[in-house]
């Protein structure tokens, strides 16, 4: 590699895989990293930028959003190899061996699938994509490339964003949920929002960013008295707020058919604690329904019944200052 742009670039992508996964080959990283730039030197993306910045871009996205392993992170780096260049899977196969090539195979496939078809049945395509794939790191590596393709689909004429967006929001965001990827699903909600009903979008973001400061300091001002007691209380905690996602926000105010400024569930305050004892989940429900009126209509308790993914925690709604 003597192109000093992407020998940062391979490095940066080193240093981020060391942080994030369990244990790092760097040899197969590299080797993975110089076959892809060097199958598509001679490609440039719809942007007008260097093919090789999308399989690049994609193997960040597995490795630090999806963070399983090594060999994710390479599949990605070749995952349109065999589609895009004149190499074919027996060539990565000969190279990487048969678990690479199968999961670049199968991300292959799914392109192929949904390049033949429009979507009108969503479920029966999620149902035949689980079908087709043998290995779970296919499809995390098609999350990776349909989210980098989704913050990059400006550049596509708008009838296929509009095609590209719903296909996002129909099939793939749901799927993300379903893996336990909720970072990765609110973000291609967002986007697909984004495309699809962008007057709606615009002003939600317009709104929510111009009360942004407001909203911050409600969230301290609503999270310090749980901070206050779970500290007397002796529990090892971590709390963070954020706003709710703006498809999300959209959704709320379209089933309620009301406006933004009378939608109050616009936050979201996460308890994570260091324990090994689920009762203390409910120690701490308990202790926010002490501070804070709760609505029992919302309460799910997804310990006693973990979601299907393994997802496993408490939910609650409750009323807070003002």
């Amino acid at each position: 590699m003597t192109n000093p742009k992407y020998k940062k670039k391979l490095d940066d992508l080193l240093v981020l895989c060391q942080k994030s996964l369990p244990r790092v080959d760097e040899a197969l990283i590299r080797r993975a990293f110089d076959f892809g730039f060097n199958a598509h030197r001679h490609d440039i993306r719809a942007s007008g930028e260097p093919y090789f910045d999308h399989p690049y871009a994609v193997a960040k996205i597995v490795a630090k959003e999806i963070a399983l392993d090594d060999v994710s992170v390479a599949a990605a780096l070749l995952h349109d190899v065999a589609e895009d260049t004149e190499y074919q899977i027996k060539d990565i196969r000969e190279e990487f061996g048969s678990t690479i090539a199968e999961i670049v195979d199968g991300v292959t496939k799914i392109s192929d699938i949904f390049k033949s078809h429009d979507v009108t049945q969503a479920e029966s395509y999620r149902k035949m994509l689980l079908s087709m794939v043998n290995d779970i790191r296919v499809m995390l590596v098609k999350f990776g490339d349909r989210l980098h393709n989704m913050r990059t689909l400006e550049y596509l004429p708008l009838e296929k964003q509009r095609r590209l967006a719903k296909e996002t929001l129909d099939i793939y965001a749901p799927f993300a949920h379903r893996f336990g990827l909720a970072n990765v699903k609110w973000e291609l909600e967002d986007l697909s929002f984004k495309h699809l009903h962008r007057e709606a979008y615009d002003q939600i973001a317009r709104d929510l960013k111009s009360r942004r400061r407001e909203r911050e300091h409600y969230i301290r001002k609503f999270s310090q008295p749980i901070e206050k007691r779970l500290r007397e209380e002796g529990f090892k905690f971590e709390i963070s707020g954020r706003p709710k996602h703006l498809y999300s926000i959209y959704n709320k105010m379209i089933k309620r058919n009301k406006p933004l400024e009378e939608v109050y569930d616009l936050f979201a305050v996460r308890i994570i604690l260091d324990t090994q004892d689920p009762n203390d989940c409910f120690a701490v429900y308990g202790t926010v329904s002490d501070i804070y009126i709760p609505n029992p209509e919302r309460f799910k308790n997804y310990i006693s019944v973990p979601k299907k993914n393994g997802y496993q925690s408490i939910h609650t709604t409750v009323v807070g200052p003002e």
